[in-house]
Parts: C-alpha cells; structure tokens; sequence
C-alpha cells in the first residue's frame, strides 16, 4: 500500500511538474510576443526607454502603463472647419518666420500644444505630453523633443536662426501627423474652397 501511495505521489509531482514547466514557457512566450509588440509599436522609443529606466522590464512597464493611460483619454479627430483652421494658422506663422523666427518658434509650439489639446490630449509637462504622443505617434516623438530642447535653449539666447528653424521643422513633423481630420459625406459639408482642398490634400 506505500508503495502505491508512493508511486502516485511521483506521478503527481512528474505531472506538477510538466505544468510548471508549460507555464513558464508560455510565460516566457507571452514575454516575447510583448516585448516584439512593443518594440514594433514604440519604435526607437522602445531603446529609448530602456537607455532611460535602465533595464528592459521597467521600460516594457513603463510603456504598458503609457497604453493603458491614453487608451482611457477620449482621443477625437477633428472638424473640418478646425482641421482647416488650423493649416491656415500653420501656413501664416511659416510666413513670419523671416522676420521673426524666435517669435514663430514660440508659436509654433503654442500652435501644437493648442492641437493636442483640441485632440484630447491633458496638457501636463513636457515629459508626459511627449509620453502619452509616442503612444500612437512614436515616430514623430522624437521630433517633438527636439523641438523643445531648441525651444528652451532659444529661450536662453543660446540658438542660431538656423537651430530655431529646425525646430520649427521638427514641430511641423507632429503638427502634421496630429491634423487629423474626421472623415465627413461630402453631402452634408457644406462647400467652402479652403476645407475642400485641404480634404483633397489629405485624402
């Protein structure tokens, strides 16, 4: 009789045993799938997090908790009359950039926090603004932050004409991709040249 309770016993560890191990491969599967999501999502924002938190876990975490984060923010195209405004409020600023290029770098970042603002992005500081664009923006992130970085040394008197007009480069790179505009049935757009065109052109 013990040594069948015995034998029952080995059977059952063999079989606990075989679990944990399927468990800890498909756990280490599931590792690996996120990890490639996330570097194909992120970009070089993945390296990024990494260089930053100083390992892998913690920037895998750090990124699910930006997901997790927008995915609760009411994220919304918009109009087209606002998409509209907005171009033409881009072009007029690019114009005075000879005149004034400090002054439209100064603009241009305004111009750009007021179109994440109107996309539902919360406005805190710079560091999370940026974290919560590379979310479904990771390409133009690190526009963005080169951008600021010019901003703030202008800000200083430590820049030339030509830094400041990368950095209006760089911040029209994420202008560009936030002017996203709601698809609208030409039926029910009432006509206006401007919103026309500027449907056209990104259509």
């Amino acid at each position: 009789m013990t040594t069948h309770l015995d034998s029952n016993t080995l059977t059952t560890l063999a079989v606990l045993g075989v679990l944990v191990v399927l468990a800890l491969a498909a756990f280490a599967l599931h590792r690996r799938n996120e990890s490639t999501r996330l570097q194909r999502r992120f970009g070089s924002e993945y390296a990024r997090a990494i260089d930053h938190l100083g390992s892998r876990e913690k920037a895998e975490a750090e990124l699910l908790a930006r997901e997790r984060r927008v995915e609760k923010l009411h994220l919304v195209p918009l109009p087209p009359d606002e998409g509209a405004r907005y171009a033409r409020e881009w072009l007029q600023l690019q114009g005075r950039f000879v005149d004034d290029p400090s002054g439209t770098l100064i603009e241009a970042d305004r111009l750009v926090r007021e179109l994440m603002m109107q996309r539902g992005y919360p406005m805190a500081d710079f560091e999370r603004r940026a974290a919560d664009i590379s979310v479904d923006h990771a390409a133009v992130v690190e526009h963005y932050r080169a951008a600021h970085a010019i901003a703030l040394r202008d800000h200083r008197g430590a820049t030339d004409t030509e830094e400041v007009r990368q950095a209006v480069v760089h911040y029209r790179a994420l202008f560009d991709e936030l002017l996203e505009v709601a698809p609208v049935k030409r039926s029910a757009m009432p006509h206006h040249p401007t919103i026309t065109r500027h449907m056209e052109a990104r259509s």
